[in-house]
């Protein structure tokens, strides 16, 4: 999700700098760029986020299972 929202704005920010005669959007692009890679870095290595979706799953069944018994 964060991944979307990264390029989706960086995106419009592009489509404003070029139209304006200029290159600052790199400056964004850049720092939250640093700031998604750190924050994958982490929660896939250092959180076990690999076995992320295996863990929200799983805890989605058991509310499930809570709610129809």
């Amino acid at each position: 999700m964060h991944a979307l929202v990264y390029v989706g704005v960086n995106a419009g920010l592009a489509l404003i700098s070029w139209h304006s005669g200029q290159d600052w959007f790199v400056f964004p692009l850049a720092g939250w760029g640093l700031g998604l890679a750190i924050h994958g870095a982490v929660v896939w290595l250092s959180a076990g986020g690999a076995g992320l979706h295996e863990r929200l799953l799983q805890a989605e069944r058991a509310k499930l299972r809570r709610h129809t018994e």
